[in-house]
C-alpha cells in the first residue's frame, strides 16, 4: 500500500488520527509502537508529517542490507566506505525509537560521538574538526535531526520527569541527560552546518540552505524550530520544568535565530559596503575594513596615537536600518590610563601618498538629515522671516532669504531616508485608505514566521528571557524565590576538596558568562531582524523590553567593576575542546587553575557588554521618554565609567548613549566631562542642525514624554490588529440587505429545539403582545 500525502489526508478525514497511524502502520517495519503512541496524541499534520518522515527512512534503509551493516562491525569509523558509514548511521536510527529508555540514551550518545569528530581516532585537534564536519553533513543528509527533533519534544511533554524535577530539593545534571544529550547533538548540527567553509561541496552547499529554509519554516507541528525552544525558556522560567538545560537551550536558539536568518545579514553587508566605496570612493575588497571580520582591537588611545591616517577608516552606522557593526579607528582623549592589554604592535609601514588624496578630509562620517529636520528648519525660518508655516511643505521657499535657500539646499543634499520611515508612511496609508490600498501582501520571511509565532506570548519570551540575564548577571545577588540556572552544571555529589571547589567555581562563573551572552546575542538579532522586516515589530520587542524593565537591568548590569569582568578568567584551557581530547591531560593543581590563561581579554565578555551596549541604543534611540529613564537612573557615570575598556567598539556605543542624554544632563556635567564631549563629537555621527549639546530641542519637552510612547503603543496594536487579526469585525464588512438572502441563512439550533419550539413560539411571539404605535412611532 504505497504512501501519498493526498490518500493519507482523505484518510485521516474518514478515520480517527489513531485508526490511520494503525492502518499505515502495517505498511512500515519499522515504526515503534511507543512512537506511535506519543504521535496519535498530537495534531494530524504532526502525523502527517512524522509518516512522511518514516517513509522516506524505509526507502533509505532498503539501501543497506544486513550484510553491509555485519561489514561494520569491529572496524575504524575512517577505514568505513560512505556506504557503509551510512548504513551504520541508518541502524542508529533504527535504534533511536527502542522502548528502552537507557538503550535510547545510549544510541544517542553515540550519535553525539560521531558529532564530535570521533576522537578516539584521532591524533590532532584538525582531524577532530574534519571528521566532526563530513559526520554532521552526514547525520543530516539522514535525517537524524528530525529523529532528534522528535525525541526532544517527548522529553519536553514528559510531566513524570517534570513533576519529579518539581518535587526534588535540589536539583543536579543527573536530572537532565537526556535533555542535554539531544540538545548537544542538534547545536553541533546548527553550528557546523551553519558556517560555509571555502572547500565545501555542492551538495553541502545544497545542504546548508535545505536546512536554513526547515528550521526557518513552521514545519515542526505547524510552527518553527524555534518556537519550541522559546517554550523550554517559558516553561523553565515558571519553574514547571527546572530540570531544562538553559545554558544549552539558549545557545541552540541563538544560533537558530543566526541561521534563518543569515541570508539577509549577508545582504546587508553588500548594500553598506557598495554605500561606503561611493562616499570614499575607493573599490571594495575582501580586505576592506568593512567587509573584514572583527579582530581583537587595542583601544581608541593607544593604537591611533601611531596611526598617521586614523581617521581614515573610521565608521559609523547609528542611523542606518541594517545596524551592521563597524569598528572605529580614531584618538579620544583618554579618560583613563588603566590599560588592560599588551602594547600595541609596531605601526604598520605608511601607504603611499597618493592613496591619501581619495579620502576626505575632516570628520570620520557623512551627516544626515531626517525630513522632520528639514520641515522644523523651514518652519522656523517661515515663522521668523514671514510669519506664517506651510504645514509640512519642503519645497516652497518663496519669501525667503537667499541663506536660507542655500541651507534648505545644503540639508537635502545630506537628506537620508531609513526603512524604517518608509514602512511608517506606508503603514499609515493602509490604515487611512484601507479599500483603496487593498490588503497587504505580506513576503513570508524566516523573521515573519517567526514573529507570527511569538505574537501571541511575545510578552512571556522577553520576561522570561530578562529574568535569566538577571539570575545570571555578576551584580545579582542570590535570593530564595530566584530561579535556578545551575541546574545543568552542579554535579550530584558537592566537591569535598579546594581543588574540586575551585574546579567548580570556575565552571559556575564560565556557566553564567556563557547565559549571558547567548541572551545578549539572541535579544539584539531579534531587535535587528525584526527592524528589517517592519518597524512595528521591532517597536512592539522593544516596548515589551522596556516595560519589563530592561533598562535598569542593563544598567545594573554595567554597575560593577567593568574592568575585572572584562579581564575574569573562568576558563580552563587544558579542558578546551579538541584540546582536552587530543593531548594528554595535565596534571591540575590549585595554583594553575588560579593563575588561569594568558588572555589578557575575556573576549565572550567583551561580546556580551557590546551586546547589551547595542540593546540600549536601539530601544532608547530617538525616544525621548526612554532617555530620560537613562537620566532619571543615573546612567552617565555608570557609562563613563564603562569607557576604562580599551576597545574601539564598546567606547563607541558607550559614547552613543552618552549623547543621547547630554542635553538633559545640565550645562555643570558638560562643563566637567569636556574630554568625553570631545571624544562624543570626533567618533558619534551627528546631524547637521543637531545640537545635543546645548538642551534647546524642542522635542525634549517632558510633558510629551508619556503621550509619546501612549502613540506608540497605539500604532503598534493598529498594525498587529490590521494585520494579524484575522477574525476582526470592522466596520468595512459588507452588509446584506436583501430579505430573502438572510431569510434564507442556516442557523444553528440546539439538538432539542425541535421538541419544544411550539412551547417556545407560543411564550415568545404569540403570547406578547404587538405595539404597533409604538412601531409607527419608532418608524
Amino acid at each position: 500500500m504505497p504512501f501519498t500525502e493526498n490518500t493519507f489526508c482523505e484518510a485521516l478525514q474518514q478515520k480517527s488520527a489513531a485508526q490511520t497511524l494503525e492502518a499505515y502502520g502495517k505498511c512500515f517495519t519499522n515504526i515503534q509502537r511507543e512512537v506511535c503512541t506519543v504521535i496519535c496524541i498530537q495534531s494530524p499534520a504532526r502525523i502527517c508529517g512524522r509518516i512522511k518522515f518514516l517513509s522516506e527512512r524505509e526507502e533509505r534503509s532498503l539501501k543497506y542490507n544486513s550484510s553491509v551493516l555485519c561489514s561494520v562491525k569491529g572496524r575504524r569509523w575512517m577505514e568505513l566506505s560512505m556506504e557503509e558509514q551510512r548504513a551504520y548511521v541508518m541502524r542508529l536510527l533504527d535504534a533511536l525509537e527502542v522502548t528502552d529508555r537507557d538503550k535510547r540514551l545510549k544510541v544517542a550518545r553515540a550519535i553525539l560521538y560521531l558529532a564530535q569528530g570521533v576522537f578516539d581516532e584521532c591524533d590532532t585537534e584538525t582531524d577532530v574538526l574534519y571528521w566532526s564536519r563530513h559526520n554532521v553533513f552526514l547525520l543530516y543528509d539522514m535525517g537524524i535531526f528530525t529523529a532528534l527533533l522528535e525525541l526532544l519534544s517527548m522529553e519536553i511533554d514528559n510531566n513524570q520527569a517534570c513533576s519529579s524535577a518539581v518535587r526534588k530539593p535540589a536539583i543536579s545534571l543527573a536530572d537532565s541527560t537526556e535533555l542535554r544529550v539531544l540538545l548537544s547533538i542538534m547545536y553541533l548540527m546548527v553550528e557546523t552546518i551553519r558556517v560555509e567553509m571555502e572547500g565545501d561541496s555542492p551538495e553541502r552547499k545544497a545542504a546548508r540552505e535545505a536546512f536554513k529554509t526547515e528550521l526557518g519554516s513552521p514545519l515542526y507541528n505547524g510552527e518553527p524550530f524555534a518556537l519550541l525552544l522559546f517554550t523550554m525558556v517559558t516553561k523553565f522560567c515558571s519553574m514547571n520544568a527546572p530540570h531544562f538545560p538553559m545554558k544549552k537551550v539558549l545557545l541552540l536558539l541563538w544560533k537558530t535565530i543566526l541561521v534563518i536568518n543569515e541570508t539577509h545579514i549577508d545582504t546587508l553587508w553588500l548594500q553598506l559596503a557598495s554605500r561606503m566605496a561611493s562616499f570614499h570612493r575607493q573599490p571594495i575588497t575582501a580586505e576592506s575594513p568593512l567587509l573584514m571580520p572583527l579582530v581583537k582591537q587595542d583601544s581608541l588611545d593607544t593604537y591611533n596615537e601611531r596611526d598617521p591616517f586614523k581617521n581614515d577608516d573610521a565608521r559609523d552606522e547609528e542611523d542606518d536600518p541594517e545596524d551592521v557593526d563597524s569598528g572605529i579607528e580614531g584618538e579620544v582623549d583618554p579618560l583613563d590610563r588603566d590599560v588592560i592589554i599588551q602594547p600595541p604592535p609596531p605601526p604598520p609601514p605608511l601607504r603611499p601618498p597618493t592613496e591619501r588624496v581619495s579620502f576626505p578630509k575632516g570628520l570620520p562620517w557623512a551627516p544626515k538629515v531626517r525630513e522632520k529636520d528639514i520641515e522644523h528648519f523651514l518652519e522656523t525660518s517661515r515663522n521668523k522671516f514671514i510669519g506664517f508655516t506651510l504645514g509640512n511643505d519642503i519645497d516652497t521657499l518663496v519669501g525667503l532669504p537667499r541663506p536660507i535657500h542655500e541651507s534648505v539646499k545644503t540639508l537635502k543634499q545630506h537628506k537620508y531616508v531609513s526603512i524604517a520611515e518608509v514602512q511608517i508612511k506606508r503603514e499609515e496609508e493602509l490604515q487611512q485608505c484601507p479599500m483603496t490600498m487593498g490588503e497587504e501582501e505580506v513576503e513570508e520571511t524566516p523573521a515573519e514566521i517567526l514573529y507570527l509565532g511569538m505574537l501571541p506570548s511575545l510578552s512571556q519570551y522577553v520576561i522570561a528571557l530578562l529574568k535569566l540575564l538577571l539570575a545570571a548577571a555578576p551584580t545579582s545577588k542570590a535570593k530564595t524565590d530566584s530561579i535556578n540556572i545551575l541546574a545543568d552544571v552542579l554535579p550530584e555529589e558537592m566537591p569535598i576538596t579546594v581543588l574540586q571547589s575551585m574546579k567548580l567555581g570556575i565552571d559556575v562563573n564560565r556557566h553564567k558568562e556563557i547565559i549571558v551572552k547567548a541572551i545578549s546575542a539572541l535579544l539584539l538579532l531579534l531587535l535587528k531582524h525584526f527592524k528589517l522586516n517592519h518597524i512595528y515589530q521591532f517597536e512592539y520587542v522593544a516596548q515589551h523590553l522596556v516595560f519589563a524593565n530592561c533598562i535598569p537591568l542593563i544598567l545594573k548590569f554595567f554597575n560593577q567593576n567593568i574592568m575585572s569582568y572584562i579581564s575574569a578568567k573562568n576558563s580552563i584551557c587544558a579542558l578546551d575542546y579538541p584540546h582536552c581530547v587530543v593531548h594528554e591531560m595535565p596534571e591540575l593543581t590549585a595554583e594553575s587553575l588560579e593563575a588561569g590563561d594568558s588572555n589578557q581579554f575575556c573576549w565572550r565578555n567583551l561580546f556580551s557588554c557590546i551586546n547589551l551596549l547595542r540593546i540600549l541604543n536601539k530601544i532608547t534611540k530617538w525616544k525621548h521618554s526612554r532617555t530620560m529613564m537613562l537620566v532619571v537612573f543615573k546612567s552617565a557615570p555608570i557609562l563613563k565609567r564603562a569607557l576604562k575598556v580599551k576597545q574601539a567598539m564598546m567606547q563607541l556605543y558607550v559614547l552613543k548613549l552618552l549623547k543621547i542624554q547630554t542635553k538633559y544632563l545640565g550645562r555643570q556635567w558638560r562643563k566637567s566631562n569636556m574630554k568625553t564631549m570631545s571624544a562624543i563629537y570626533q567618533k558619534v555621527r551627528h546631524r547637521l542642525n543637531d545640537d545635543w549639546a546645548y538642551g534647546n530641542d524642542i522635542d525634549a519637552r517632558p510633558w510629551d514624554f508619556q503621550a509619546e510612547e501612549c502613540a506608540l503603543r497605539e500604532c503598534i496594536e493598529k498594525f498587529n490588529t490590521r494585520r494579524y487579526d484575522k477574525n476582526q469585525n470592522t466596520e468595512f464588512t459588507p452588509v446584506d440587505n436583501c430579505l430573502q438572502s438572510v431569510l434564507g441563512q442556516r442557523v444553528d439550533l440546539p439538538e432539542d429545539f425541535h421538541y419544544s419550539y411550539e412551547m417556545w413560539l407560543e411564550r415568545e411571539v404569540f403570547s406578547q403582545p404587538i405595539q404597533w404605535e409604538g412601531l409607527l412611532q419608532a418608524q
